[in-house]
């Protein structure tokens, strides 16, 4: 998996969000990704960088613990999927994403 990747997740997470998150870097280790049937799935923690706003940082305090999954179908660039619960949900990412998948991720849990 390439940096590219990494950040075409990350900027289209931060996209979908409300506020716009823009200091947000996937938090070490929880980065997943791979593809299903020509589908590809990514799944991870974000954490704040440096520079974020307040309202970046109240957006990702009540947010930033849980997985968020991607999907990027053919043609179409990387969009948000879902995110976990809080809790974690105890079926792990199998709740959100390819069983197959979430079977070679150990459910997500890092």
């Amino acid at each position: 998996m390439s940096a590219t990747v990494k950040a075409d997740v990350t900027a289209a997470y931060g996209k979908q969000a409300q506020p716009r998150l823009i200091h947000i870097t996937p938090v070490k280790g929880t980065f997943y990704y791979g593809s299903c049937d020509g589908t590809f799935y990514a799944g991870t923690r974000f954490q704040l960088t440096p520079g974020s706003t307040e309202a970046e940082q109240v957006a990702l305090q009540d947010d930033g613990a849980v997985m968020k999954y991607l999907i990027d179908r053919p043609g179409t660039g990387w969009t948000y999927l879902a995110s976990d619960t809080f809790p974690a949900n105890p079926k792990g990412c199998d709740a959100e994403i390819s069983s197959h998948l979430s079977a070679l991720w150990n459910d997500c849990r890092s």
